[in-house]
């Protein structure tokens, strides 16, 4: 779903540290295809045009969720999956596959690919069924306790040294997520458990991801996700599809693959043209467009609850963005 640059398509490298990384997760409502684009040697920075790229990656993957909610409506989710992930594929064939060739299949971590995608397919199934029983803005606001349980996962996983400061702060991130989701009686919606089932295996990918980008490839990992994806969706199909009515169900079931893939490669880009610290905090933005949206196409009004429990999400990322950015700037020569 990330389209590299040609010249990024045989880099293999990591994010910058696990710190910024873990920050730069933090940020994102939704598991990442792949490590940012490595910077190109001597090449300057573009902070405004990072800037304006993460935001309107926020713009489009919200489109992406406002258009895979209105069609659950109508078709079955593997359904609506399937052709999403079909979109994304031929978009990331079309730029990949000429530049680096069938040798972008080359790997030795196949076993990886596969545990990774079986976790990102369940993830995304998992959040489009709580897309379908709650608000879309509730939801969005649940994914950002993601980077909860990737903390939890690189430090089993990876072995990282987890500081009591970035416990703190993602605690008080979870107790924001808990607010939005109200669990008590006769107010938890069944559908918080699928979006948190989400952003637990989320914290399954991002570490794997981080794990492979040692040895793969950006273009290796796109391509092996949108293949896997793909065919994990179309073991869907026997249970359920029903055709598209027209020109406008089908062009809203591409639409959303495009937007998709059109997302993930601008919010890649935006980490490619500048430091995460200065443009992570705009991906935000993606609450506020799907309060926006949920409110013009479904009626839905934000309650007290969700912009409470947002604000303590919210403000507890963009704290430890700054954190982990500010000793990372002392940890530097």
């Amino acid at each position: 779903m990330v389209v590299p640059q040609a010249q990024g398509a045989g880099s293999v490298k990591r994010l910058d540290d696990a710190a910024e990384g873990g920050a730069a997760e933090m940020m994102t409502g939704k598991p990442a295809p792949g490590p940012p684009l490595p910077k190109a040697s001597g090449k300057t920075e573009n902070v405004p045009l990072g800037i304006l790229c993460m935001l309107t990656a926020t713009v489009v993957f919200q489109m992406s969720s406002a258009l895979s909610k209105w069609l659950i409506g109508t078709y079955p989710i593997g359904e609506m999956l399937f052709i999403r992930a079909v979109s994304s594929l031929v978009v990331a064939s079309l730029v990949i596959l000429p530049v680096s060739g069938l040798g972008v299949f080359r790997t030795r971590r196949l076993h990886d690919h596969l545990f990774r995608n079986i976790s990102q397919s369940t993830a995304q199934t998992f959040v489009v069924v709580a897309m379908s029983m709650m608000p879309l803005a509730s939801v969005v606001a649940i994914t950002f306790s993601g980077p909860l349980f990737s903390t939890i996962a690189a430090r089993v996983v990876l072995k990282e040294s987890v500081g009591p400061m970035r416990w703190g702060v993602l605690a008080v991130g979870f107790l924001g997520v808990l607010v939005v989701t109200s669990p008590g009686v006769g107010t938890f919606q069944v559908g918080s458990l699928f979006a948190i089932a989400n952003a637990v295996l989320f914290g399954t990918v991002a570490v794997g991801v981080r794990r492979m980008a040692s040895t793969e490839s950006t273009a290796t990992l796109i391509m092996y996700q949108m293949v896997m994806l793909t065919v994990f969706f179309a073991a869907f199909l026997p249970f359920g599809w029903v055709t598209p009515a027209g020109v406008r169900d089908w062009g809203a079931m591409i639409l959303n693959g495009l937007a998709n893939a059109a997302g993930q490669y601008l919010w890649t880009r935006a980490l490619h043209l500048a430091p995460a610290s200065a443009v992570a905090p705009f991906n935000y933005f993606t609450l506020v467009w799907a309060i926006v949206l949920g409110f013009l196409v479904w009626g839905d009004v934000p309650t007290v609850m969700l912009l409470t429990g947002s604000s303590i999400v919210m403000t507890s990322g963009l704290f430890l963005l700054w954190h982990e950015a500010r000793k990372r700037r002392r940890a530097r020569p």
